[in-house]
């Protein structure tokens, strides 16, 4: 694994189940789970949490746990901001890569399945 090893769970909320899972010394990927089961296949919230250096205090919010339509395996969607042009709605992503072939959302996307797939086992 590229992160330390280290879990930390968290108390639930009221209508949220939070479960938080250390990916390195400096963030903490944190899962509120869907307990509404309002649109099928959405299974959780994620957050990104920085707990250290510049971006310490901050979260990145906006990331979804879905299961897939097929329904085997889990996806995993970004922040996106949508906007409309000449009457067709796009989508904008809020995080991107810096080079075009880089696998840092495909090891993101991990982290945050991995987060899911440990607060799942905790809950359970």
């Amino acid at each position: 694994m590229l992160y330390e090893d280290t879990r930390a769970i968290r108390p639930p909320a009221r209508r949220l189940r939070p479960f938080a899972a250390e990916a390195s010394p400096h963030m903490i990927v944190k899962i509120l789970r869907n307990d509404k089961g309002s649109l099928p296949g959405y299974l959780a919230d994620a957050e990104v949490h920085f707990t250290d250096g510049p971006l310490e205090g901050l979260k990145l919010t906006g990331f979804t746990v879905w299961q897939r339509k097929t329904g085997t395996g889990r996806n995993v969607t970004f922040p996106a901001r949508q906007y409309s042009m000449n009457g067709d709605r796009r989508s904008f992503s809020l995080l991107r890569p810096i080079l075009s072939d880089s696998t840092a959302p495909t090891k993101l996307r991990d982290l945050i399945l991995e987060a899911y797939d440990e607060h799942v086992a905790a809950v359970a």
